[in-house]
């Protein structure tokens, strides 16, 4: 099975302006998603859906492909999947077909290689349309998240429960959904507007490798975090 990897990344990142290239211990944040990319048993080539010329330079010395991304496809209210649409074709007509296509977003620098490698098996195995990463959530919508209720005034939990629940142990288990990779049909990205369209399924990762960098906190936080590993491998 032929499996290309593919990191999107604009230049007007919104939440941490020049995120996709802000150092972090040294390095281009992008860096960190090219680098597993080129670990990752099974994929072939790696590609870099940007608008941006300095973005492309740097991932380009890191060895990767350059798909240049169209201004209409790069704004802050762009839709993803339309990205990931214009990638697939624009790899289709210079590189032929493949049937994986695994995205990495820069936004998780702290993934390892065997998330990419468990993630790319589990979907091909079983046969789903997807497979994405998921991490335990610390809130639970059974217990301890609310919402405006149709009373003015009051609150009420997202779903409640048949039963009363005094611990969260108790609750229905859920996940967060992560950043940390993305492995899709080829052919349901064309067919498709959402994962959730088809059959997806999941491998679990812990925590400290799902932080999704979206602000200057998240940034310093992953840059303690490599820090602290840092020393102790040291």
């Amino acid at each position: 099975m032929k499996s290309y990897a593919f990191i999107f990344a604009r230049g007007n990142s919104k939440g941490l302006p020049g995120k996709n290239i802000k150092l972090l211990l040294g390095k281009p944040l992008i860096q960190y998603s090219i680098e597993v990319a080129f670990k990752t048993s099974g994929i072939d080539k790696v590609f870099v859906s940007t608008d941006d010329e300095y973005i492309a330079k740097v991932s380009r010395s890191l060895g990767a492909i350059i798909i240049d991304r169209p201004l209409d496809l790069a704004k802050n209210d762009s839709p993803e999947w339309q990205a990931w649409k214009h990638a697939v074709n624009w790899v289709k007509e210079r590189f032929g077909s493949f049937e994986q296509f695994v995205s990495l977003p820069t936004t998780s620098p702290l993934r390892s290689v065997k998330d990419v490698e468990s993630a790319m098996l589990k979907r091909s195995s079983i046969g789903a349309d997807t497979c994405i990463a998921i991490t335990p959530s610390s809130r639970n919508p059974y217990f301890n998240i609310v919402k405006s209720s149709n009373k003015k005034n009051f609150i009420e939990l997202v779903n409640k429960p048949p039963n009363v629940i005094s611990r969260r142990q108790d609750a229905p288990e859920v996940f967060d959904i992560t950043t940390v990779v993305y492995v899709v049909n080829v052919e349901f990205i064309m067919k498709n507007n959402s994962l959730f369209d088809g059959n997806v399924t999941s491998i679990k990762v812990p925590k400290h490798r799902a932080i999704d960098i979206d602000d200057i906190h998240d940034f310093n936080f992953v840059e303690s975090i490599l820090n602290n590993t840092s020393d102790k491998e040291d």
